[in-house]
């Protein structure tokens, strides 16, 4: 496989095709937000009430300070007028009232800015642990499947996007409230005025709502590409890929494929962004023409002595800030709306249900297993796959017995044991326990009972002790079970070396990490199979970077430390396959042997052909 069909293979999924929105799909999008600010107010309710008082009390001051503005000015001419023969006593008192409403105006703002940032943080930080806890409940092929992975892509990238439209929801309800108040007083002294401003204003909106759906469309049209542009990013700058890129000269190649990338969505969105802006201008013109028209109304009232200077100030005021109001409202509506809409992946996502459940009346895992672990007919096969990873699989795990896996790669090895420990449900035929089907049972039990060690284990940038009591996270502070799991895998020999012993940081991502050998690591996620009393164990070639004598060994001590128990082991050296009780061979996902080891070479199969391979790189 090339470079080139490698990353056409990242990009899994067909990019969605962009979608107009109508405006009644606007308005049924905005159904969303009930359910939006019930997740707000159980975020916080105290700051949720507080925030929403302080919006309405400024809501108000707009109108307040304008009509005491005009009461200065209209006093300020009556004095004018006049001079000497009035007192200017309310005059100042008019001002210094002012004063303090701008004080006041100033200080909510203040406030409201303080409060959306802590809610939204607060917020932000409460739909990114729902995100997680509900991605914990999913199915392991569910992640294995890239739509699954675009709704997540979206429903994670909307954290900071969930947090802005929080605070544009509130600020639209505050500027209706000020827009209400406002409009009283432009009704009385002329209605036609509100009609005015609509016609200029409405063209405006119907642009803005446009750019915005094709804005929505290209986002969600991106979203696969998005994927592989940000796993080309950290191809290019990760400690995980720094070796292969050095050695393989690939630094150009990536940085070409990136630049490839990001040239095409700047070029999409400047398209988009120079008709948005251009558009944009044309009716701002249209907006200031309606204004202007109104206000020289206005002026043309005054001159012919109608009104007086400061209800000219007040109305011109009144009507420019009305202006403002209603362009930020209707344009802030077609954001909401739009954010309303990102917030429905947002929902789609939690609407995801794992197809692995716990059955309502679910049995306990049995202590001890008394009959083992029976395959009838089990297959399996992953989602928009033709192929079966596994098919027609019929066999038996006796309690206390070691079985062990052969095959080559892609022989369906890893995928029987995922099975057994029910990380998937077979597409076909049952797994009985003890002559129950697997799925009767208690999940979290069966977890707690099945130990897994893949091959693929996580090395976790934490401390020594944390990473052996993942194994079983209940027992994080179980300093001496731990202890005794580094123990059983030879890894405290390893713990006593570091300078913080069980304490110290592993990795390098964080100051003062250490970072271990392949083989050192391998101890580690060893001991995590020591954390719980499972009763079978699964130990899928976590060995693979030891030598041929330390997997012996390894393998050598679990199999006196699980006497009793039953265990699965996945290795591709025949000097610790042989060790188990029974070998089942695998060949394109069916089972083609199974038997102890003298009995399969006695057969002269499979098992003899591969063993007779591997002998002779040894000869």
């Amino acid at each position: 496989m090339n470079w080139k069909q490698l990353f056409e293979k990242i990009k899994i999924s067909t990019p969605e095709k962009p979608t107009t929105l109508t405006f009644r799909e606007r308005i049924n999008a905005l159904k969303n937000l009930p359910e939006f600010f019930k997740m707000v107010w159980q975020t916080s309710k105290k700051m949720t009430i507080v925030n929403a008082l302080l919006r309405i009390i400024k809501s108000a001051t707009p109108l307040v300070i304008l009509y005491v503005g005009k009461l200065i000015i209209d006093e300020v001419v009556k004095l004018s007028h006049n001079p000497g023969t009035e007192s200017s006593a309310y005059l100042w008192k008019l001002v210094v009232l002012e004063f303090v409403l701008a004080i006041l105006s100033d200080t909510l703002s203040r406030a409201i800015t303080l409060m959306d940032g802590l809610l939204g943080d607060l917020f932000s930080n409460h739909t990114s642990v729902k995100i997680m806890k509900h991605a914990a409940t999913l199915d392991l092929d569910q992640f294995e499947d890239a739509i699954f992975y675009d709704k997540l892509e979206r429903a994670r990238q909307q954290t900071l996007g969930r947090t802005i439209l929080l605070s544009q929801v509130l600020s639209q309800i505050q500027d209706l409230i000020t827009m209400g108040f406002l409009a009283g007083g432009l009704m009385l002294f002329n209605p036609w005025l509100i009609l005015l401003l609509l016609v200029a204003i409405v063209p405006a909106f119907l642009g803005e709502s446009h750019f915005n759906d094709r804005s929505y469309a290209l986002s969600r049209q991106q979203t696969p590409e998005r994927r592989e542009l940000d796993y080309v990013r950290f191809l290019g700058a990760s400690d995980e890929t720094a070796k292969e890129v050095k050695i393989f000269d690939l630094s150009d190649f990536i940085i070409n494929r990136y630049q490839v990338l990001s040239s095409k969505f700047y070029n999409d969105n400047r398209r988009l962004s120079i008709q948005r802006s251009s558009w944009g201008t044309f009716f701002a013109i249209m907006g200031s023409a309606g204004y202007y028209g109104a206000y020289i109304f206005i002026i043309i009232k005054a001159i012919n002595g109608l009104i007086s200077i400061g209800d000219l100030t007040f109305l011109a005021a009144s009507f420019r800030q009305m202006r403002g109001l209603l362009e930020g409202v209707l344009t802030r509506f077609t954001v909401v709306s739009q954010g309303a809409i990102y917030l429905q992946d947002f929902f789609d996502f939690f609407e995801i249900q794992p197809k692995i459940k716990q059955s309502g009346k679910a049995l306990s895992f049995p202590n001890p297993i008394k009959q083992g672990f029976t395959f009838n007919n089990v297959g399996f096969q992953y989602v928009n796959s033709d192929r079966w990873a596994n098919r027609h699989l019929s066999f038996t795990l006796s309690p206390g017995e070691k079985l062990a896996l052969v095959g080559e790669n892609g022989a369906g090895k890893t995928t029987l044991v995922k099975l057994l420990a029910r990380l998937y449900d077979p597409t076909e035929g049952q797994i009985l326990l003890d002559g129950i089907d697997l799925k009767e049972y208690n999940l979290t039990e069966l977890r707690m009972h099945v130990g897994v060690i893949f091959q693929d284990y996580l090395r976790y940038q934490m401390t020594f002790a944390q990473n052996i009591a993942v194994g079983n996270i209940r027992e994080v502070d179980n300093r001496n079970l731990i202890i005794k799991a580094a123990q059983l895998s030879l890894a405290d020999v390893l713990a006593e070396k570091l300078p913080d012993k069980y304490d110290q940081m592993l990795g390098k991502k964080f100051a003062d990490g250490v970072e271990l050998s392949g083989g050192e690591w391998q101890k580690v996620a060893l001991a995590r199979a020591y954390m719980k009393d499972a009763q079978l164990l699964i130990l899928d070639e976590p060995t693979s970077a030891l030598d041929a004598r330390a997997e012996y060994e390894v393998f050598q001590r679990f199999a006196d430390l699980t006497k009793g128990k039953s265990a699965v082991l996945i290795s591709h050296r025949f000097s610790t396959v042989r060790m188990a009780d029974r070998i089942l061979v695998l060949e394109k996902g069916q089972l083609v042997e199974i038997g102890t080891h003298e009995e399969l070479i006695d057969k002269k199969g499979r098992y003899a052909e591969l063993f007779d391979l591997q002998a002779m790189g040894y000869r």
